[in-house]
């Protein structure tokens, strides 16, 4: 498909605003080919996301932020433009378990992402096999209560090093720290949608002795507040009272799979707005 430019826009509610940003990409020659809007009533917030063809588009592309600006700040709008063939690199995290690495690899080498995964840090050794397989570079960086900070600032070096424009906590079982998520806000999440009920270690276990129905997996982008940050993507699975601990974890993990995939796959289509601690996700 010919290159597109995405602008995510949200700005104080008000009289005009479909208008005004249709008409900047119309009277400079550009073909909208999709848009999608949402007002939060509560929070007084108008939030859109259009796409439009760059092909027979008037500005030149350095060009189209500063024009917009003009445009979006007497209207106190936020916002961020994106290029379709702008491919974003993307770091995977990880500790011992392989499932959800393995769909992200897999999904990216079928080309689902238009995404580049050149880099696996983990603070364990038993994933390596798994980067040397698909030609991605691993750091072993092990974690404790004595180096967190000095690991901290070799994650932050290669995360420059490598230029990576997202990092995916693939069931990387470390706290990130508030000094490196405000230094590097780009982290997408998933765990278990048992929080704040089963916290801590063995949730599945716990579930299980507590007889629950369903159960459940969220994809987040990751904040200062330890696994509150603004949701993208949850869904949930039924079990039943013949279901073990076994089959719980399975489910569970196949879940995880399926939601941080699409989780991610909505952030790298530039089509996740956040305000707040909540996000619009535009299909």
């Amino acid at each position: 498909m010919n290159p597109t430019a995405t602008l995510l826009i949200s700005c104080p509610d008000q009289k005009g605003l479909v208008a005004k940003f249709a008409n900047f990409i119309y009277a400079n020659g550009g073909n909208i080919i999709d848009a999608d809007q949402h007002t939060d009533f509560e929070a007084g917030l108008f939030l859109t996301r259009i796409e439009w063809l760059l092909d027979g588009f008037n500005l030149p592309r350095d060009l189209i932020g500063a024009a917009f600006n003009a445009i979006a700040q007497p209207l106190g709008a936020k916002w961020e433009l994106h290029f379709s063939d702008t491919v974003p690199r993307i770091a995977i995290w990880v500790s011992r378990q392989d499932h959800c690495l393995l769909d992200l690899i897999w999904r990216q080498k079928a080309k689902e992402f238009n995404a580049d995964i050149p880099l696996i840090i983990s603070n364990h050794p038993n994933l390596q096999e798994v980067a040397v397989q698909f030609g991605i570079d691993y750091h072993h960086l092990p974690i404790t209560k004595e180096n967190k900070q000095e690991q901290e600032i070799k994650q932050l070096e290669l995360l420059r090093q490598y230029n990576i424009d997202l990092v995916v906590l693939a069931k990387y079982m470390q706290i990130i720290t508030d000094n490196f998520i405000q230094q590097f806000p780009q982290i997408i999440n998933i765990h278990h949608s048992f929080l704040p009920a089963f916290i801590g270690a063995n949730p599945y276990h716990r579930a299980f002795e507590r007889g629950v129905k369903i159960i459940g997996a969220t994809a987040h982008y990751a904040t200062v507040d330890l696994d509150c940050g603004p949701i993208i993507e949850q869904d949930v699975v039924r079990v039943s009272h013949r279901d073990n601990v076994d089959d719980l974890i399975r489910k569970g993990k196949d879940l995880e799979r399926i939601v941080l995939a699409r989780g991610v796959r909505s952030h790298l289509q530039n089509r996740v707005l956040v305000y707040g601690n909540k996000t619009v996700v535009f299909e």
